[in-house]
């Protein structure tokens, strides 16, 4: 069922119509740097938010199980907050004609279509002038140490990463706002905020994080199949990707990920591109010790792979896009 949004008219739009502008709006603009040079993301200050709590709640001297019910009253807390100021933000649109076009110009905020684009890029182009080039810009999108990274590490960080965005970054919250609006929208970047900020393994949040994590693989688990088989379906229909490698990978590897979600598409891209992703990988305070994504692909990925990555990644975006056009053709 999905939400709809009404005019000050009282004429029904169709949800998916607001959806539609919504991502196009954030594939034409995305995150103007200019405008949030002057005022901050509002994710960035719903994660001021969730530090604040961290900093008063999340100290070392509490037991491991009050700091888990700290952090699950504090994930409660936040993602209601979130809620709520969806529901409050829509209804006052639904009391201006017309409000619908205000509703996906918002929701465009908080899909990241085009900056996940922008930032992968920018790694390929970073590599071509230099290793330290190539880390400094894939450590502003992956959490993983840069200076234990070779060429093929930071390539593979960034088609990972490229990969697990899609899911989290943009078709969860699309899923999500198509099906309950501004208040679904909020939730999921809510959600998924908290889990990016706490829901680690490591000695600080393993307890105090871990309500935040389960809720985030609950709130994801559609998406992330959603993400995957549009990643499958465009590199079979795609030159130059490999469609059945990419569906066999899923099979065979996507359960074998340390996150259950995350497998989707990494193993999807791993696949279709012919790579070996995810596998063992050094964070700042700790290492992962992660199955390989298609281990009989290879590992030695660079930056013209990152280029073939953006080329499917965008195929899966029109994949997305026609999803929804037939969904709303069909509703």
């Amino acid at each position: 069922m999905m939400f709809q949004w009404y005019s000050a008219d009282a004429a029904a739009v169709h949800p998916l119509l607001v959806v539609m502008l919504a991502f196009a709006i954030d594939v034409a603009l995305g995150d103007p740097p200019k405008v949030y040079a002057r005022i901050p993301h509002p994710v960035a200050v719903f994660g001021g938010l969730i530090a604040f709590f961290d900093k008063k709640l999340n100290r070392e001297q509490r037991s491991d199980r009050a700091r888990f019910w700290r952090g699950a009253l504090t994930t409660l807390f936040l993602v209601s907050l979130a809620v709520f100021a969806g529901y409050g933000i829509q209804w006052l649109l639904s009391q201006v004609k017309y409000g619908w076009i205000a509703g996906a110009a918002i929701a465009s905020v908080f899909i990241a279509y085009r900056g996940l684009f922008n930032h992968v890029r920018d790694v390929a182009r970073g590599l071509d002038v230099s290793l330290a080039e190539g880390r400094a810009a894939v450590s502003h999108i992956v959490g993983r140490d840069p200076e234990t990274l070779d060429e093929h590490g930071v390539s593979r960080a960034a088609i990972e990463s490229a990969a697990e965005n899609f899911s989290d970054g943009v078709v969860g919250p699309i899923i999500w706002f198509a099906v309950l609006g501004l208040p679904g929208l909020f939730f999921c970047k809510a959600v998924n905020t908290l889990d990016s900020m706490i829901g680690h393994h490591d000695s600080t949040y393993e307890h105090f994080g871990k309500f935040a994590a389960r809720l985030d693989d609950a709130v994801m688990a559609v998406p992330a199949r959603i993400a995957g088989l549009l990643i499958v379906i465009t590199a079979a229909i795609g030159i130059g990707t490999r469609g059945g490698e990419a569906w066999s990978a899923v099979i065979d590897d996507a359960e074998k990920h340390r996150s259950v979600n995350a497998g989707w598409p990494e193993a999807a891209m791993a696949g279709a591109l012919g790579l070996a992703l995810a596998g063992p990988r050094h964070y700042r305070d700790f290492i992962v010790d992660d199955a390989w994504m298609n281990e009989n692909g290879r590992a030695d990925a660079t930056a013209e792979d990152i280029g073939r990555a953006l080329s499917l990644y965008r195929k899966a975006g029109a994949g997305l896009a026609a999803m929804l056009l037939m969904f709303m053709a069909l509703a």
